[in-house]
């Protein structure tokens, strides 16, 4: 029996319709769907639903949310009215309000009872921490005692890899870059002779 309506998509029988391929018949239900012959199209329906594979898989729907744009230390710190002593090393600058803007590596927060803190500088302890006698840690250090006298600093977070494993942040060579979009209210805190800045907004 023929499904007759107006329209040429409207003669097709149900043997006609069943002995299309899949992909043709998805095109024949999208025809009918936008001619509205929906005798047809219920047919079409019926039997992509008795394939085993005969409807199209459902599109994952994309996360929505802004994209991280991440730029270099240099650019970040001039997006926030900084000034770094170096655009190589330099991990912290002082803003001319007297706010200290920090580098923080993403990877290395640490979370303990819902607090999510950062470790700034350690000293240099039977070469345990080269890093910390360079010009780029006694300026961190500088930046640290700077802050707590404050008491409040800003932080920008840093992603990427660092020139190579248990490199500190900001070592020549390291590809890190900022997400200066997010600025993390920060307090720097000394436990012991460590230094480390906690969130706190």
């Amino acid at each position: 029996m023929s499904l007759v309506g107006r329209g040429r998509v409207a003669k097709w029988s149900r043997e006609q319709i069943d002995r299309l391929t899949t992909p043709e018949l998805r095109a024949l239900l999208e025809n009918a769907e936008r001619l509205k012959e929906s005798e047809v199209a219920a047919v079409c329906g019926e039997i992509l639903d008795a394939r085993p594979r005969g409807r199209p898989p459902a599109a994952r729907q994309k996360r929505v949310g802004p994209a991280r744009q991440l730029v270099s230390r240099s650019k970040a710190f001039e997006m926030h009215g900084a000034a770094p002593a170096s655009r190589l090393w330099s991990l912290g600058a002082v803003r001319a309000d007297g706010t200290v803007v920090l580098m923080l590596d993403a990877d290395q927060a640490q979370r303990d009872e819902g607090v999510q803190s950062y470790p700034l500088w350690a000293p240099n302890v039977d070469g345990s921490q080269p890093w910390s006698d360079s010009p780029a840690g006694k300026e961190r250090l500088q930046h640290c005692r700077t802050a707590l006298e404050r008491g409040a600093a800003e932080g920008l977070l840093m992603y990427g890899k660092r020139a190579a494993a248990g490199a500190p942040p900001g070592k020549p060579g390291a590809r890190m870059l900022v997400d200066a979009a997010a600025v993390l209210g920060l307090r720097v805190e000394q436990r012991g002779e460590e230094y480390w800045a906690v969130r706190t907004a």
